[in-house]
């Protein structure tokens, strides 16, 4: 893993280097171990190493054998030695032995298509130096990733794997963004096609981006797909998906420096244990966390398949206190982000940074399988709609919104009322509209969306009329990469480790969600092909136990000892966050959460977390 950074210009001599440098060095984190740059008269290149594959080659900005193409490269081609024999066949000469220089001559022979022949997690970027191109792609399930500034009026352009590396060039600006704000406190996170300042972009997973004379071109050059088919022989689809789950595994185990695996205790993590182990021919290094508060620690979990596999294992538990470090992530997260579980995140990272370079996950397993409680749930709340009158359903819904947030049973109220996209928002929101419009100051209250627009689109695809099949569609390509894929990237990268998630090889996930979705959440089960695969590897009660999630005990700790810290941040005079939210709201939240009844623990995180961006970013 590594990071990468540029910017080009139409007219020439407009490369600042000292800026370029700035660039560059913000990145640090994300390789420490080497970097470099490219200047000519049009683009500048900056490169920050964590290396790998070849430490000793590899070097970057790398160029071709001509000098004519250049690259700056940050992820990792996990079927780069397959590639590699062809193109020797095609006569290319190869300098290294790492998966750089074959997405170079990759380039060389195909141009933008390259993308198309790679299995991994990327974004890079090659100048073209005879065509004056600058060429920009990203992996197709967002694994790494690429913000940007582009100037329609200047045609410049500037690109970096973090926003606190971009803002390092001026032109780019801290103006904040109403929009994305108000998409923060509805979902907990800033989508993909919007960023917290006003001036930057991101580049969308699967997309490339293509500029020339100033100007951009961005297209898709792959997209999620379902296309549910029967299945005729479950017993040859089991097979099939191991095979299929194996090779993403065996393929992502490749590496020139030490190897572990994030072991949580649930199915997914499990499974990458269990199938890594087949795999491997030395022990596993496992890591898991844990909290005090029983309810929320599956380390006894962790523990049976660590003994069952024999894997060298390490554990660490986080407390209350460990919130001294939040200030660091809301910072290294680049922007407002409202998931509690980016904090163990950061911890089992830096502890397993201190024995292995890379880790494997199991991160993507609920996208992908129907994991999540939230799908079963949808389903209730259908049947539930077979059987309510339409009386009772605005009933429901005249009663969940005079009815006290902090009171048991409004947000059920709420959703039963609701249908579609409306419901599956109400289910995943942070604020819904009437919330946020008292949270935002008068002025800015107009930029509150009544409406769900992430989740629209997916509820409007006539081809599809299956509910939870339009469920893990929308998760696939919001939630996944604007939460969990930002959550494990910046917060392993601050520790300088690679993580590598094998259930979102595109191959694989190609394979499964052309399954049915009553094969993947079958008679409220879900994973259940999973789970099937998993019976001859695994110890029953693992399979077959209440799906915990990766949760914190964060709303005992904000009616204990994490009150006073949360009102010293959001309701003191320094308090930042207060230009754009009303601090009397604010306090509200707090008191509500504190009289107990119904759990308000992840609406005050989220304005925490703000709050703690906003000291560390000073937006304008």
């Amino acid at each position: 893993m590594c990071g990468i950074c540029g910017m080009s210009f139409r007219e020439p001599g407009r490369v600042d280097a000292n800026v370029l440098a700035r660039m560059t060095s913000a990145l640090a984190h994300r390789g420490p171990d080497d970097d470099g740059t490219f200047l000519d008269d049009h683009t500048g290149l900056g490169f920050r190493r964590l290396s790998i594959i070849d430490l000793t080659g590899g070097a970057q900005p790398m160029f071709n054998e001509a000098g004519s193409i250049v690259i700056v490269f940050n992820g990792e081609i996990y079927n780069y030695v397959e590639l590699v024999p062809e193109l020797k066949a095609r006569g290319h000469r190869f300098a290294t032995v790492c998966d750089t220089e074959v997405v170079l001559h990759l380039y060389e022979d195909h141009g933008p298509d390259c993308v198309r022949f790679l299995n991994g997690m990327f974004a890079f970027a090659i100048w073209d130096r005879p065509r004056k191109r600058l060429f920009i792609a990203r992996d197709r399930l967002g694994e790494r990733p690429l913000f940007y500034h582009f100037d329609a009026a200047t045609g410049g352009l500037r690109f970096a794997s973090e926003l606190k590396a971009l803002v390092h060039d001026p032109a780019v600006g801290r103006g904040l963004s109403v929009d994305a704000l108000d998409d923060y406190l509805a979902y907990g996170y800033v989508p993909t096609d919007r960023c917290i300042f006003d001036g930057a972009s991101k580049l969308p997973p699967a997309h490339r981006l293509i500029w020339e004379d100033g100007r951009i071109v961005v297209e898709p050059y792959w997209r999620i797909q379902f296309d549910p088919q029967p299945i005729a022989d479950e017993d040859a689809w089991i097979r099939e998906c191991e095979s299929r789950l194996r090779d993403a595994i065996r393929i992502r185990l490749r590496s020139d420096v030490p190897l572990g695996v994030f072991l949580s205790g649930g199915v997914d993590s499990s499974a990458m244990v269990a199938l890594a182990c087949g795999e491997s021919a030395a022990p596993l290094r496992t890591f898991s966390v844990g909290f005090q508060e029983s309810e929320f620690d599956e380390m006894r979990y962790a523990r049976l398949v660590a003994d069952r596999f024999q894997t060298d294992h390490t554990e660490i538990e986080v407390t209350d206190r460990d919130v001294s470090v939040l200030s660091d992530l809301a910072y290294y997260l680049d922007e407002p982000f409202a998931d509690p579980s980016a904090l163990p995140t950061y911890y089992v990272c830096r502890e397993a940074r201190r024995h292995v370079t890379v880790c494997v996950s199991g991160d993507g397993g609920d996208e992908l399988f129907a994991g999540y409680s939230r799908y079963r749930h949808a389903l209730e709340h259908q049947r539930w709609d077979r059987i309510t009158r339409l009386g009772i359903k605005q009933l429901c819904g005249a009663v969940g919104s005079v009815m006290p947030r902090h009171y048991p049973g409004a947000g059920f109220l709420q959703r039963t009322a609701a249908g579609g996209a409306d419901r599956y928002f109400a289910q995943c929101a942070k604020f819904l509209p009437n919330e946020r419009r008292r949270l935002f100051r008068p002025e800015f209250a107009a930029h509150v969306q009544d409406r769900p627009r992430l989740f629209e689109r997916y509820f409007a695809n006539g081809r599809v009329d299956d509910l939870v099949t339009r469920l893990q569609h929308a998760d696939q390509e919001t939630y996944l990469v604007d939460d969990i894929l930002v959550k494990v990237d910046r917060m392993s990268m601050k520790q300088s480790l690679e993580v590598r998630v094998p259930f979102l090889d595109h191959t694989l996930v190609e394979f499964v969600n052309r399954a049915p979705s009553d094969w993947k959440l079958r008679r409220g089960v879900g994973k259940y092909p999973l789970k099937r695969l998993l019976a001859a590897h695994l110890p029953p009660e693992l399979l077959t136990r209440r799906k915990m999630g990766f949760g914190l005990p964060i709303k005992h700790w904000f009616r204990g000892s994490l009150d006073a810290y949360a009102r010293d941040h959001l309701l003191s005079a320094d308090t930042h966050c207060t230009r754009w939210i009303r601090p009397q709201a604010v306090a509200e939240v707090l008191a509500d959460h504190q009289r107990g009844g119904r759990d308000l623990s992840r609406k005050v995180w989220a304005l925490l977390l703000f709050e703690l961006w906003c000291r560390r970013f000073n937006p304008s």
